[in-house]
């Protein structure tokens, strides 16, 4: 393929949802794989609905999952503007051009005339289609049944209005049909005699998505349009926009919905509240609310993992391979293997990949992470990185996220002020502490205090003693931890070191 160029088009009216950082993804690697461009646009036509904080948001959350645009605002912008809000003059001079070509119209309807004619179809059992049936009887106010003169005033006396785009004519019926050939769907084919006139264009100065998308996609050169399932049914209308103003259209691709963890239905942000996982890449918080919502990131999520998750929602390699590097993703893309049917979001799924990605990091580095987590310990006093670093290599692998570290670690920092009921109760006998001196008796002359040496020397002792594994570990254990838990015993003896050892022995005997 030559001159690729895709873009993701996102409205800054909130935080960028799962679904939105997918259909970022895809786009991303068809045009890396093809050596094309990313272009993000930032479509705020919506000014209703705009949100301050959300473009950069947007910006952020793409950053962080490392699919960064090659051209966006205020970067490569090579056909700039790449916010609508500063292109409006842009599109007003495509709508008008549309007007005198008689591809479009203006509507000067109120509120009440569109709700009366509403009212009016619902009595007769009919839905109001504003279109070529009814544009042009009378009843609707429109610059088909007005004079020149009569629209010209209307304009200048400030009347609202809207520019309407003819999506049907009738004396054009061997044009009825659009068809076209999804890259995803394959054949697709839409009757423009049942689909209304949209609108293009409002008196405010603002376009509405449908022209704004086209006229931009078009200035861009974008040659590919990968986008949602939901915006399937706008196809036709995009379609004929093109041809209305003599331009090639791109090549559509619509993926398949992200569904909820059921299978049935879009995922949503309620949800992820109900069911206790984030659906946003990034925590958020809603300037107006005050409402935060939360991010993959902030939940402790790599973003290795959201992207990895992210392209198997809809998409597979045809092989068995699960864990894919963004290179390797690259690589492996492949429109033609993008599913047609909604991809159910499993949330176990997608801890899985992140204890998997935990795995393949170094203890160095997971280390680090480790004392950048906010956890109730102050690491900086009197415990080396080497030593932490070492933790970490004998707990990482019972962990999926780094906050489980401290849980499953604490007890090499702190000695246990409380040891589990249940094991207690099983675990401490009558003959436990008489069983725990002679430990400490054993456990003091050794002075290569390392692994291996103390386990050699405590079994050696129980073989002379004839102690039974039962009687002597388990408590070892609940001395040490203060539960039946944690790594290789001795290992964690060796790290504590003998003195500490002791003293926890000690302190078990005590409080037991």
């Amino acid at each position: 393929m030559s001159n690729i160029r895709v873009r993701f088009a996102p409205s800054p009216t909130g935080p960028l949802h799962i679904g939105g950082v997918r259909t970022a993804l895809f786009n991303y690697l068809f045009a890396k794989k093809n050596n094309g461009t990313f272009v993000l646009r930032i479509e705020d036509t919506d000014q209703n609905r705009y949100v301050s904080n959300a473009e950069q948001y947007i910006k952020d959350a793409l950053e962080w999952c490392g699919i960064s645009p090659d051209e966006t605002v205020g970067k490569n912008e090579k056909f700039g503007p790449y916010r609508q809000s500063e292109r409006k003059e842009i599109y007003k001079k495509y709508a008008k051009e549309l007007i005198d070509s008689g591809n479009a119209y203006y509507a000067f309807d109120t509120a009440e005339d569109l709700d009366r004619e509403r009212k009016g179809h619902e009595e007769q059992g009919k839905t109001f289609i504003y279109n070529w049936h009814n544009r042009e009887k009378g009843r609707l106010v429109n610059s088909l049944v007005l004079s020149a003169d009569e629209v010209k005033n209307r304009i200048d006396n400030g009347d609202k209005y809207v520019v309407r785009f003819k999506m049907y004519k009738p004396e054009e019926g061997s044009h009825g049909t659009i068809i076209t050939t999804d890259l995803i769907r394959g054949h697709v084919s839409f009757k423009r005699e049942i689909l209304d006139d949209k609108i293009l264009f409002k008196s405010d100065g603002m376009p509405t998505y449908h022209l704004a998308n086209v006229v931009d996609d078009h200035l861009m050169e974008i040659s590919h349009v990968i986008r949602g399932e939901e915006w399937l049914p706008s196809v036709p209308l995009h379609i004929a926009l093109y041809q209305a103003l003599g331009w090639n259209a791109p090549e559509f691709a619509h993926l398949p919905l992200i569904l909820k963890p059921t299978g049935k239905g879009k995922l949503s942000k309620r949800d992820g509240d109900k069911l206790g996982f984030p659906v946003f890449p990034l925590a958020y918080s809603n300037e107006a609310t005050d409402d935060v919502s939360r991010g993959f990131k902030e939940d402790g999520y790599f973003p290795e993992t959201v992207i990895n998750f992210l392209a198997f929602l809809g998409w597979n390699p045809g092989t068995e391979q699960e864990l894919f590097s963004l290179d390797e993703l690259i690589s492996s893309f492949d429109l033609s293997r993008v599913n047609k049917a909604g991809a159910r979001f499993d949330f176990d799924k997608t801890k899985w990949y992140n204890q998997q990605y935990l795995q393949q990091k170094s203890d160095e580095e997971l280390a680090e992470l480790f004392v950048l987590e906010n956890i109730p310990f102050d690491f900086t006093q009197g415990t080396t990185k080497e030593y932490i670093t070492k933790v970490v290599s004998l707990i990482k692998e019972r962990a999926t996220f780094v906050a489980d570290f401290w849980e499953l670690s604490s007890f090499f920092f702190v000695a246990p002020t409380e040891y589990d009921t249940k094991a207690s109760k099983k675990q401490w006998k009558e003959a436990t502490p008489q069983i725990m001196q002679d430990l400490i008796s054993v456990l003091k002359p050794i002075t290569d205090f390392n692994s291996q040496n103390i386990e050699t020397i405590v079994k050696e002792w129980l073989t002379e003693s004839k102690l039974g594994f039962g009687k002597v570990m388990p408590p070892f254990r609940l001395a040490l931890v203060g539960a039946m838990s944690g790594p290789h015993l001795f290992d964690i003896a060796e790290m504590i070191g003998k003195e500490e050892t002791i003293k926890r022995i000690k302190n078990a005997i005590e409080t037991l």
